[in-house]
């Protein structure tokens, strides 16, 4: 506890404290998450939630206590890139998606039969 509260004396500063309580509202506001001040990790948790959120006003935030606490940029806040979702599913990158267009090739005759009004087309 003692080496926590060492390292987090920049909350004892008025200006500075306002800016976590605003990213602790905007977060509980938009993720339903409340942070307290004495969770072990507050840093981090409020690095995560501003990499995630969708509104400008907490990255704001988050970017002005970052600039203002030397500490914060330091900080061993694990970047881990998510994949891009849509509906639950994981968009493929630009990467594979051109890897298997070469594969298959924009020039390569159809695999699959098209029958149309009976007759086979194409």
């Amino acid at each position: 506890m003692n080496s926590a509260t060492s390292e987090r004396n920049w909350l004892f500063d008025p200006s500075l404290l306002k800016l976590v309580h605003q990213c602790r509202r905007l977060i509980q506001s938009e993720f339903g998450v409340k942070l307290h001040l004495n969770e072990d990790g507050l840093e981090q948790h409020l690095a995560e939630y501003a990499r995630k959120t969708r509104s400008k006003h907490l990255v704001h935030t988050w970017e002005a206590l970052k600039q203002r606490v030397p500490e914060l940029n330091t900080a061993n806040i694990e970047e881990e890139i998510a994949p891009r979702m849509y509906r639950g599913q994981p968009i493929a990158e630009e990467g594979a998606k051109k890897a298997t267009e070469e594969m298959s090739g924009p020039d390569c005759p159809r695999q699959k039969k098209v029958i149309y009004r009976g007759q086979v087309v194409g």
